[in-house]
């Protein structure tokens, strides 16, 4: 069983920075194989999708945090980061890191995917 635990969060002023981690524990070595999701939900507002990285080290973000915000991984602690930089009030929210587990089905003989979730670390940003 994947178990991610997020850590990091708190309370920053505006501009300022913030690093999260997320640590998988229980996936052994599938752990570098798998892309990891970086979410975040403010009060009022769905999920949204921020920023991700691939087995490849390949890097994607959301347009409200793309230039600010920094996804990495290291493989060898099961541990992914977000840095988070230059942050402004709109960058409040609940923030969970997300390991879509894909493996085959011999019952369904298909592919299927389980989303495994960290348990959310708010982040605050206010003057």
């Amino acid at each position: 069983q994947v178990q991610l635990l997020e850590s990091g969060g708190g309370f920053v002023q505006p501009g300022g920075s913030l690093t999260l981690s997320c640590a998988a524990s229980g996936a052994g070595t599938f752990f570098s194989i798998y892309t990891m999701n970086w979410y975040r939900q403010a009060p009022g507002k769905q999920r949204e999708l921020i920023a991700n990285i691939t087995s490849d080290y390949s890097t994607s973000y959301g347009d409200s945090v793309k230039g600010r915000f920094t996804t990495s991984r290291d493989n060898a602690k099961n541990t992914a980061f977000l840095q988070m930089n230059s942050l402004k009030t709109e960058d409040t929210a609940v923030y969970f890191c997300n390991l879509p587990w894909v493996f085959w089905n011999d019952e369904s003989r298909a592919f299927e995917t389980r989303h495994y979730w960290g348990q959310g670390t708010q982040v605050t940003v206010s003057s």
